[in-house]
């Protein structure tokens, strides 16, 4: 039924349609929009994450990530997961902290 609806519409609007003489208005709009500062939006990303990594480093947030590190690490033995595959663990934490990364920058 949507398919007959749609069909409809492009034949009623295929029968109607009419060109709208542009005289240079796109241009003149274009002309007249504000010019994008790429420049500041780059010094508050850069300030942003400098700031962000004084207050990590301020906050003992190296100790705190090792912390808990060593906590993951430690039950992870303690579970009897030993046998985990050291590769698989580099590969895991390369992978969240790419995420990390990504998130970060998007929020950027």
């Amino acid at each position: 039924m949507t398919e007959n609806n749609d069909k409809l519409l492009e034949n009623f609007f295929a029968e109607r349609r009419q060109e709208v003489a542009d005289n240079g208005f796109t241009r003149r709009v274009m002309h007249n929009l504000p010019r994008r500062s790429n420049r500041l939006a780059r010094l508050w990303t850069a300030g942003g994450f400098t700031l962000a990594a004084v207050l990590f480093v301020m906050l003992d947030g190296i100790q705190l990530v090792g912390e808990t590190l060593r906590e993951a690490f430690t039950s992870t033995i303690e579970s009897g997961m030993a046998q985990t595959d050291p590769k698989s663990l580099a590969l895991a934490v390369v992978v969240l902290l790419f995420f990390m990364y990504k998130k970060i920058a998007s929020l950027a």
